[in-house]
């Protein structure tokens, strides 16, 4: 116990919102103070990290299908669920070396709230804790995604009323309805941000015989990409390498193409709602008719998101304010009041 409290001198209590495409981190009382994607530089065949350590993040991104034979860019994250341990240990390190950059190496041990998938198994979850203890965290404390987004959205979720949340990430999309501080109906669906990326190159190699990067299909979906039909139509230059020829080409493909790329992932996200729905109690589906359902995650910012969901439910849907940090936002609020939530949060063992 001395040696926990002298250790937190140290240390800034962490926040994460550990994702498939963006890790966000926040420090007590200072709210987020990074968001890098979740990407790592290694050398091929090992787990060596490129660049001393550093090429994480932002610097790993830009080099996404850019890599030669010897160097290996990875993702070690997938469907919202650690992929590769020890890729997913290198990088919580690096974050948590950079919040504390400029302290005592030896004492950086933080306390550690991270945001999980609700839909995720107990060995998942273990890995979860495991990568965060042995990238150098005190104590690790694990939430669930749509209570942390669903406080970041600022819903009333400690009330005795109905609020619902569908955050749309990269790897997953977690659908919930709280009342009362905890939540009442959830699902969650491994289905989101990366297979609309995965549909739109689909779409491409189907009907224009044209290969593209991930890089390249999340810009289309950013440009162009909606779930329901625009004001005026968009067009966009694509360039990739042509599967019949093997040269590199560029062509022109619309927002309408796209909308119609993305059918499948958003049917599948829409069907996860109205199930959600169709499993809450008459009292908390009554009180949904008034406060409606608020989106969040990067996902949720596809133009006409809202417009599909409120089709297709007959509820008021709404955009969260800065919906891609709203989990990263509740995990503050969980750090800032750690005594009080600590009880309903899962939690390692302490290690001293």
């Amino acid at each position: 116990m001395i040696l926990n409290a002298i250790l937190g001198l140290f240390s800034s209590d962490m926040g994460i919102d550990l994702g498939t495409s963006n890790t966000l981190v926040c420090v007590r009382g200072q709210g987020i103070v990074l968001n890098e994607p979740s990407v790592v530089a290694v050398r091929r065949g090992t787990n060596r990290v490129l660049q001393n350590g550093n090429a994480v993040g932002l610097v790993a991104k830009e080099m996404l299908g850019k890599t030669p034979g010897s160097i290996t860019a990875i993702r070690p994250l997938k469907d919202g669920v650690i992929a590769d341990f020890d890729i997913t240990e290198a990088m919580l390190g690096y974050f948590i070396r950079k919040v504390h950059a400029g302290r005592m190496s030896s004492f950086r041990r933080p306390r550690v709230v991270i945001a999980v998938p609700s839909g995720i198994t107990a060995v998942e979850r273990r890995a979860v804790l495991n990568s965060a203890e042995r990238a150098g965290a005190r104590r690790v404390y694990l939430v669930e995604e749509p209570m942390a987004a669903g406080i970041g959205a600022g819903l009333p979720v400690a009330e005795p009323t109905a609020s619902m949340i569908v955050d749309i990430g990269g790897g997953t999309t977690e659908v919930a309805i709280m009342s009362l501080a905890d939540i009442t109906v959830c699902e969650s669906v491994r289905v989101a941000g990366d297979d609309m990326d995965e549909a739109i190159s689909a779409y491409l190699k189907r009907t224009y015989n044209l290969m593209i990067g991930e890089q390249t299909a999340e810009k289309i979906k950013i440009n162009i990409g909606s779930a329901s039909p625009l004001a005026e139509e968009l067009t966009m230059e694509v360039r990739g390498r042509d599967m019949i020829s093997g040269l590199p080409r560029k062509t022109i493909i619309s927002s309408d193409e796209v909308r119609e790329a993305l059918k499948e992932p958003i049917g599948a996200i829409i069907d996860t709602v109205t199930r959600t729905l169709e499993r809450a109690e008459p009292e908390l589906a009554a009180d949904l008719v008034d406060n409606g359902i608020v989106l969040a995650g990067g996902g949720a910012l596809l133009k006409g998101m809202a417009v599909v969901l409120t089709n297709a439910t007959g509820l008021n849907c709404r955009l969260a304010d800065d919906p891609l940090t709203c989990v990263a936002r509740g995990t503050a609020v969980y750090l800032e009041n750690l005594e009080l939530w600590k009880e309903t949060m899962e939690s390692d063992q302490d290690q001293f």
